[in-house]
């Protein structure tokens, strides 16, 4: 049960650090929260916890494929922000990602790369 504690307060220390930098500075917190830090710090709790090697490169790969339908989120949210406020950018951006997935598990399936 200790390493579990541990575990979460490490990752969750990540994200409370990016939320306190991105006050400071938007663009050291927008780089530091583009860093793949959560992924790396999951395949180091897997690594840790003797994963066998094959698990670790599929979620490596796997997390290649899933952070690409998130990138139009991105893009989406700041230009909605302004004309209709956060919720609704928001809901967007999460709208937008989960079709952006389906789209490419669609693509990645005729490529024999299994998503679903």
């Amino acid at each position: 049960m200790g390493w579990i504690i541990t575990k979460f307060a490490i990752t969750a220390a990540l994200i409370v650090l990016i939320s306190e930098v991105v006050k400071r500075s938007d663009k050291l917190g927008a780089l530091i929260a583009a860093l793949p830090l959560v992924t790396v710090l999951a395949m180091l709790w897997m690594y840790i916890e003797k994963q066998p090697m094959d698990k670790i490169s599929q979620h490596a790969s796997l997390t290649f494929w899933y952070v690409i339908p998130t990138l139009p989120m991105f893009l989406l949210i700041p230009w909605l922000l302004p004309k209709v406020g956060f919720w609704w950018a928001l809901s967007a951006g999460a709208t937008t990602t989960m079709l952006s997935f389906a789209i490419v598990a669609f693509v990645a399936g005729r490529f024999g790369i299994e998503l679903w």
